[in-house]
């Protein structure tokens, strides 16, 4: 890891929709998300960061009334097409979680209808002006937005780090997986406490 100066945290898709049972998304990921802890760890993560003085980013995945920038071309997408109204702005679901609202209103939050968060919106452009070349990364789920913001960051020239310990999917295997790959197209996973000691060393 670089300069602290350089570095934001992106937290990815921490919403009701993804991460609770009432969400659209519940019923596949609300239970290992509680069952794995990483939503503590990842609170606990973006307030130790913006402690030290660093950014911390949230994105929401929402649909706005017409569409937005969803395009259907997966069945990913079109399962969300065909409930929309959840994901509206405004709605419960689209909410970023309690436990983390107040971090999101310290720093910034991001809007989108694409899988990557870098992805159908002004972040890159953000993280730019403000000097930003190091993205550390938490999020739900880790084959899912992780994934695909990570190799999208790494393509646009970020240097990328998973925070691994702060990240989670439906199965542990399925986490593991998609770690793996992000080994070989990312600078590399490190955990909270390892990029926590990296933070304070370059205080």
């Amino acid at each position: 890891m670089t300069d602290r100066l350089r570095t934001a945290v992106l937290a990815l898709h921490w919403q009701v929709n993804v991460i609770r049972p009432e969400g659209f998304f519940g019923p596949m990921l609300a239970a290992p998300i509680a069952a794995s802890g990483v939503l503590e760890r990842a609170a606990a993560f973006h307030a130790a960061a913006q402690s030290a003085g660093l950014p911390v980013v949230f994105t929401r995945f929402t649909v706005p009334v017409g569409g937005g920038g969803l395009v259907r071309n997966t069945g990913f997408m079109r399962s969300v097409a065909a409930a929309q109204t959840d994901f509206r702005p405004n709605s419960p679901g689209a909410q970023i979680v309690p436990e983390m609202a107040a971090q999101a209103a310290a720093g910034a939050v991001f809007d989108n209808q694409k899988l990557s968060g870098l992805a159908g919106n002004a972040l890159p452009d953000w993280l730019a002006a403000h000097g930003v070349d190091t993205l550390l990364l938490t999020g739900v789920a880790t084959n899912l937005t992780v994934e695909q913001t990570a190799r999208h960051g790494t393509d646009l020239g970020f240097t990328v780090h998973p925070i691994a310990d702060c990240v989670a999917a439906a199965a542990p295997e399925i986490h593991a997986a998609s770690l793996a790959n992000l080994e070989l197209t990312t600078a590399g996973s490190l955990s909270a406490g390892q990029a926590l000691a990296e933070i304070a060393a370059a205080r």
